[in-house]
């Protein structure tokens, strides 16, 4: 996986023509969504547990993202507590026609590790078990 100043890349997407309003542009909520997919895949990385977002940091959008550009969102650890992780992401826009990256906008997102009664846990403890594996989450 590569390794960017602004992060490790946790999720890479495609944009579609579904994902655009009214202005062409790509709606801010499929960006939002993005990011809390993406600081999921980072906190997996820090345990295996079932993690919920419990908090996202104001997200000031400075460029706009068009359909066919490929979004990179790409994560780093902050600051980690007994359950909870707080992740950084950055959302970058590779524009179609240039390659050009440009930044879209961050967040910083704030994750925590749950049991199987869904209850926050040391994310630190052995993985907990999938509803697969005979307990629901």
């Amino acid at each position: 996986m590569m390794v960017h100043a602004d992060g490790t890349i946790a999720l890479r997407v495609m944009t579609m023509p579904r994902d655009t309003n009214h202005s062409g542009t790509v709606f801010g909520g499929v960006i939002m969504s993005y990011i809390d997919q993406a600081a999921y895949v980072h906190a997996r990385s820090l345990g295996l547990h079932c993690w919920v977002t419990v908090m996202v940091e104001r997200i000031e959008f400075v460029a706009p993202v068009y359909v066919g550009e490929l979004v990179t969102l790409r994560t780093a650890t902050e600051i980690t507590g007994r359950s909870s992780a707080s992740i950084r992401v950055t959302v970058f826009a590779e524009r179609y026609s240039t390659g050009k990256e440009v930044r879209v906008t961050h967040a910083l997102v704030k994750m925590v590790a749950l049991d199987s009664l869904r209850k926050p846990i040391p994310f630190s403890t052995p993985a907990t078990l999938s509803p697969e594996e005979g307990r629901s989450l």
